[in-house]
């Protein structure tokens, strides 16, 4: 009966809202199915899977996916997504013990206190615990997310200014510990995820590791949209980006953005005595944004390196509404503009402003003729947001070029 109801609700905010054309003959919710490499029976007579999202897993941890387009066996689809290496990598992840155990998760949030509750409750599922679980409380009103952190047993922490990387900073500030686990109340963790992005700081020089982000529901237009083009997920071999990726491409600069997300990443506490906090000056009003890529630019500028580990594991709960993704894309390019603007700023590298300058317009042009040309699919949905995103981004840093960063 609820789920009946919840499905309702999905239709009636469909029927409310325009779809792009590409995406008018899938039904939702589009299904996400977990098929285990070792118990699904994936030989030449395992079923066909027909639509949706496939994800194989391998000892409980997600090593490929694949969106359906034909009809095709499971069989097929794992030889075809699923690498060698991944799988190999995935069994060296398991045999390493784990030698960093000093660390805190860190939790910002704002007015979501049930998404925060459904966080909290993946925590105790950890096979490594963190020394603590400090939640900043960024400005919520009522005293629901105070409740929420209390029945959790998690320390509490209430910052005032209004902004992600305000709350991102007094979390770094209140931590005690050697390394820091970012994640986002809208997250549910995978249980092996703290031990495995503490098993990949296996290097002195490595100071930030990001972890492998899959969609938690793709029940709306909106959620598969901002998974298909916006998506959080880098794959599944681990990348380590060091000064070879950084100095690389010194024409646009170094497309940090691609190092992981926010909602997924630690850090050695000691990199914020050593090249400062969060950039506050990057968080549009009441959300942050990239306030994480500029910061993986700064410690790559200062010699660190960052790496993504795909068996550090999370799910995310991506918007529901378009709405609400507009409202979010819009942010996201002001950030990403801000940033650019921002590093440029720190490093002096002219490669920010041509990505600004040169490369944007042309991207931009080419995106807009397409659209008029052929009409709005998701890809292009929300180009109004993104192309007015960008250009309140640079004014929006700019009358904030003297603040201090943090």
């Amino acid at each position: 009966m609820q789920l009946a109801y919840v499905h309702g609700a999905i239709e009636r905010v469909m029927m409310r809202e325009p779809i792009p054309s590409d995406l008018k003959d899938i039904s939702f919710p589009v299904p996400i199915d977990y098929l285990d490499l070792a118990t699904s029976h994936l030989d030449a007579a395992s079923p066909l899977v027909s639509d949706g999202l496939v994800v194989f897993l391998s000892d409980g941890l997600p090593v490929g996916q694949a969106y359906i387009e034909r009809p095709e066996t499971a069989a097929a689809l794992a030889e075809r997504v699923v690498r060698p290496e991944t799988l190999e990598h995935a069994r060296h992840v398991a045999q390493t013990p784990v030698r960093n155990r000093d660390v805190s998760i860190l939790i910002c949030t704002k007015d979501r206190p049930e998404e925060l509750r459904r966080c909290l409750a993946s925590i105790p599922e950890q096979t490594l615990e963190p020394v603590e679980i400090i939640v900043v409380d960024n400005a919520s009103t009522g005293d629901a997310t105070r409740r929420v952190v209390e029945e959790a047993g998690a320390t509490y922490v209430r910052e005032d200014r209004v902004g992600l990387d305000y709350a991102r900073n007094a979390a770094v500030r209140a931590a005690r510990t050697e390394f820091v686990a970012f994640t986002d109340d809208d997250v549910v963790l995978h249980q092996r995820w703290l031990e495995n992005l503490m098993k990949a700081f296996d290097l002195p020089e490595i100071a930030c590791v990001t972890g492998l982000v899959l969609p938690g529901e793709l029940a709306t237009p909106a959620q598969f949209i901002f998974e298909k083009h916006w998506s959080f997920g880098r794959g599944y071999l681990r990348q380590d980006f060091n000064q070879d990726f950084y100095t690389r491409d010194t024409r646009y600069g170094a497309p940090v953005w691609t190092i992981g997300a926010g909602a997924s990443q630690a850090f050695r506490r000691k990199v914020f005595d050593e090249i400062g906090l969060f950039d506050v000056r990057l968080d549009m009003g009441a959300a942050g944004c990239s306030g994480d890529s500029e910061y993986w630019n700064r410690l790559l500028h200062h010699g660190h390196v960052c790496r993504y580990e795909p068996t550090a594991v999370a799910w995310h709960f991506h918007r529901k509404d378009m709405k609400g993704l507009a409202k979010q894309i819009h942010q996201y390019m002001s950030g990403h503009v801000a940033a650019l603007l921002v590093q440029y700023q720190n490093t002096g590298h002219n490669g920010n402003l041509r990505r600004i300058l040169i490369s944007f317009p042309k991207y931009y042009a080419g995106r807009l003729r397409k659209r008029l040309r052929k009409g709005a699919t998701s890809n292009d949905f929300f180009l109004k947001q993104e192309m007015l995103g960008s250009v309140n981004g640079a004014f929006y840093v700019l009358r904030r070029w003297k603040m201090p960063a943090w």
